[in-house]
């Protein structure tokens, strides 16, 4: 009798349904490995995250595989307490091959870890973060050191996350980096994207208007933008600054901006989804993203998507893969206002000739969609649990 095939069982752990990118990567991850040695199961630990609620509702629409969330709400409103034994609960219940942990800087992460060591579980751990982060502090340094070091991989995005986990001790070849994908429109077309560009001249981008998207956070260095925005206004007075989103600053950017004499110059519009998004990214100059810490940067990927230069911090994660210099945008020195304005204006020169860089643009993203993503983690899970594609794994 021909030898029956075992598919291994990979459960994964991810913190929030709201997530739509994730929900790209997780669709394509459930569809190519409906016929290899894998099966993923996904568990989504909460339905949204606190600082999300503000940015909009869960699209469902992006979440095609069977997945459960264990709790429903904001993670934040879980207790650490309930999340322990909701998730301690779930990996006693369901038996698995290999588990990927969402994280390893809560408490539940390492009740998992725990659990899973207890149980003789495979595990690897999720990490996005960056060397640029946030400082270093010895203890956490030493406790990550132990966590990354009691699993067998680590999956992370881009070169920077692969550096950071290097550093923590993990060997290169234990690491997986999917390339960071963003959700784009299920009609996205990238043809249609730069025929809609052929039509457009140096004319239509002016006066210059930038664009920003994302939370308004501290973090996301809003206060520098707006010094930097005043700069470029002092040199192009019909410039404009949109702002896209919802958060704790929004009183204090709106008086920041009346105080430089800027009220009718800056905007800001409150969360809007994708698609109301896409008609500013072919309008803008830029899209400006100028973090104090950012592990990566999605909304760079959705610019580039729609032929949208950038002007990213230095610390944003997707630099060295996304920002090519005087290409697809500009980079700058993290807080340095000077250096944000003098990359503003130098970005205007993209769109002297936006078709071109539009392809320049479209063509860097062509190889960040959520079937790579996807077909690299699943090659990645593969490695882990020391499987052969092509023949039957073992029981």
């Amino acid at each position: 009798m021909p030898q029956r095939t075992v598919r291994k069982r990979v459960r994964i752990y991810h913190n929030s349904l709201w997530a739509r990118y994730k929900g790209a990567v997780y669709s394509q991850l459930y569809r190519l490995s409906q016929r290899g040695p894998i099966e993923p199961l996904f568990v989504q630990i909460a339905e949204t995250d606190i600082d999300r609620v503000e940015l909009g509702g869960i699209d469902l629409s992006y979440h095609q595989y069977p997945y459960r969330v264990l709790f429903r709400g904001a993670y934040g409103d879980v207790s650490t307490f309930r999340r322990i034994v909701g998730l301690t609960r779930d990996l006693l219940a369901n038996p698995s091959d290999l588990v990927v942990l969402s994280g390893y800087d809560r408490m539940e992460n390492w009740a998992m870890l725990f659990v899973c060591m207890l149980l003789r579980r495979k595990r690897a751990v999720a990490c996005d973060s960056t060397m640029f982060d946030r400082p270093r502090v010895v203890w956490k340094t030493w406790a990550k050191h132990f966590f990354f070091s009691r699993c067998i991989g680590v999956i992370g995005y881009g070169q920077r996350s692969k550096e950071y986990s290097m550093s923590l001790g993990v060997r290169e070849a234990n690491i997986i980096i999917p390339c960071q994908a963003a959700a784009l429109p299920h009609d996205y077309d990238a043809a249609g994207v730069l025929l809609r560009y052929s039509r457009q001249t140096a004319q239509s981008y002016l006066p210059p208007r930038f664009l920003y998207v994302g939370r308004l956070a501290t973090v996301k260095g809003l206060g520098d933008l707006i010094q930097a925005f005043s700069l470029v206004r002092a040199r192009m007075p019909g410039a404009h600054l949109d702002v896209i989103g919802a958060g704790p600053l929004k009183a204090e950017l709106l008086e920041q901006a009346l105080e430089l004499g800027m009220a009718d110059a800056v905007t800001l519009h409150g969360p809007k989804d994708l698609a109301e998004i896409v008609p500013l990214f072919f309008r803008s100059v830029a899209l400006v993203l100028p973090s104090h810490s950012e592990p990566w940067g999605l909304v760079v990927n959705e610019a580039l998507s729609f032929g949208c230069p950038v002007v990213v911090s230095d610390r944003c994660g997707c630099v060295p893969e996304l920002v090519l210099p005087g290409v697809t945008g500009f980079t700058f020195k993290s807080g340095d206002v000077a250096a944000l304005s003098e990359a503003m204006l130098a970005v205007l020169a993209l769109s002297e000739n936006r078709p071109d860089c539009a392809q320049h643009c479209v063509r860097v993203m062509a190889g960040f969609t959520a079937e790579r993503a996807a077909a690299r983690m699943l090659e990645g899970y593969i490695q882990f649990l020391g499987v052969r594609e092509n023949s039957p794994c073992a029981a």
